[in-house]
């Protein structure tokens, strides 16, 4: 299997890919394009290997199945070595495990735009009333997940899942732009941030040499 993704510093949807592909257990070699560099974006209008997701990353070839979208990529390897592997065993907790993947996958724009993933930063900006309402919401999964499922270990569920998977990003600019949370929560990202991947993960994004600036502070896209 091959995985294509972008910047570690910024690509949110990358470490989400990533992330499940290290779940997964297989083998796979990693292909990291800077998306903001002229390499790529001649390569992403090329057609071959980068063109079925019209030049969005990650992207997952497995033999001749491509698969793009972080999700349909965590879903595709669930289908490959089990999908216990991903979600909670218990059907209560895998119906919010997966109603809560299902909304960070299509919501929170205020926060993405207010706070753009930048592992490398440390700084306060100013919150919009939107952003603070998903943060709001986002803390009140995490408290309920936690309370009634998270007893066999320090994660969303319990023990790491695709929940974990998808909001990594989110402690990560909780990281970045130093905002409070309540100490179940500080708890959960510790040991989200201290997980080997992820250490692995923001040790790469530290070392990149690549900067866009749409994505620095004050950046609103």
């Amino acid at each position: 299997m091959k995985l294509i993704i972008g910047n570690k510093n910024y690509s949110s949807w990358s470490l989400r890919g990533w992330l499940a592909a290290k779940q997964s257990g297989l083998s796979f070699e990693e292909l990291t394009v800077h998306i903001d560099g002229d390499d790529w974006q001649a390569m992403k209008t090329q057609g071959g290997e980068f063109q079925p997701s019209a030049g969005k990353v990650p992207v997952l070839w497995d033999g001749d199945v491509v698969v793009w979208d972080s999700l349909a990529i965590l879903e595709y390897l669930a289908d490959k070595v089990g999908r216990d592997r991903f979600w909670p065993k218990d059907d209560a907790a895998r119906g919010m495990a997966r109603a809560m993947v299902a909304e960070m996958h299509s919501s929170y724009l205020p926060l993405r735009r207010n706070c753009p993933m930048n592992i490398r930063a440390r700084v306060a900006v100013d919150l919009t009333d939107d952003c603070k309402a998903n943060i709001v919401r986002i803390l009140g999964l995490w408290a309920e997940a936690r309370a009634r499922f998270g007893k066999g270990g320090p994660f969303l569920f319990g023990t790491f899942s695709a929940a974990d998977i998808f909001y990594a990003p989110i402690a990560s600019r909780f990281i970045t732009y130093g905002i409070g949370v309540p100490g179940f929560a500080q708890a959960y990202m510790q040991a989200l941030w201290e997980h080997d991947w992820m250490q692995q993960w923001v040790e790469a994004a530290m070392a990149e040499e690549w900067t866009i600036s749409q994505f620095e502070v004050g950046s609103q896209s």
